[in-house]
């Protein structure tokens, strides 16, 4: 089992910068692959980025060049680097954990956190 609660979301205007944290608690997060998601009002959860236990990062084309996904084992926590943010980046930002290979669809992660609220103001 593991919990993960993520923070640093808030109001920024539009080109500044965010990071998010999400911290995991539970069993050692090391063993999972871990994701970003977000969902914008009456939108679908998409995927925004994610790691490998290894520490290789892939990511939407949406924000590629502008996020950056990052991960420290040792105090089982996964960031996201927000740069150049954009309205529509504006959503609540998921974290998200699975066992063995990451993966961009939401379906198969097995951990939520409850989300942070990204708002990028033009």
């Amino acid at each position: 089992q593991v919990q993960l609660v993520e923070s640093g979301g808030g109001l920024v205007q539009a080109g500044g910068s965010l990071r998010l944290s999400c911290a995991a608690s539970g069993r050692t997060s090391s063993s999972y692959a871990m994701g970003w998601f977000r969902q914008a009002p009456g939108k679908e959860r998409e995927f925004v980025a994610r790691i490998t236990r290894s520490g290789t990062g892939i990511y939407a084309d949406s924000v590629k060049g502008r996020f950056t996904i990052s991960r420290d084992n040792a105090k089982n926590t996964v960031y996201l680097q927000m740069n150049s943010l954009k309205p529509e980046d504006t959503a609540v930002y998921y974290c998200a954990a699975r066992a063995y290979s990451a993966s961009s669809y939401p379906s198969d992660y097995n951990y939520w956190g409850r989300g942070t609220q990204v708002t990028v103001s033009s």
